[in-house]
């Protein structure tokens, strides 16, 4: 009888310091602080493209209307192929009209992204949406 209570007190004892040593303090281990998400930043500068060369539709995030050196995300809608560089861009693109839209430079008419022909217009990798290579040929003349 004596050796069924030392052991019982022995595996109680020894189950209540295994718990408390198993848990977390919130003094004795800090926590690390949040890291703040980066979005991916335009590749201008990667030397494939410059300024006023024409980009392939796939490497530009079509939300940020920006060129990314390399392929986006595709963004199927209503038929077409729309790009973009993270989450929040795929999701946006399907619910928001005005980001699948732009307005080209030289006739002002409203231009969907999907079909445009894009244009990188400086050096951190913005780029602008023609309707075709003609107006952008236009576009250049004019404002040279």
């Amino acid at each position: 009888m004596k050796a069924i209570f030392r052991n019982t007190f022995i595996i109680i004892f020894g189950s209540a310091i295994m718990y408390a040593c198993g848990k977390e303090t919130t003094k004795s281990s800090p926590q690390p602080e949040p890291q703040p998400v980066q979005k991916e930043q335009p590749a201008a500068s990667s030397g494939k493209y410059k300024k006023g060369d024409q980009v392939p539709n796939e490497t530009v995030c079509m939300v940020n209307n920006a060129y990314m050196g390399k392929k986006q995300m595709e963004v199927p809608f209503d038929g077409k192929i729309y790009y973009g560089c993270c989450e929040m861009c795929v999701e946006k693109i399907p619910n928001d009209q005005s980001v699948r839209e732009a307005v080209d430079p030289l006739s002002g008419k409203k231009v969907d992204k999907a079909n445009a022909y894009i244009v990188m217009i400086s050096d951190e990798g913005e780029v602008a949406y023609f309707e075709n290579e003609e107006n952008y040929k236009k576009f250049l003349a004019q404002n040279s």
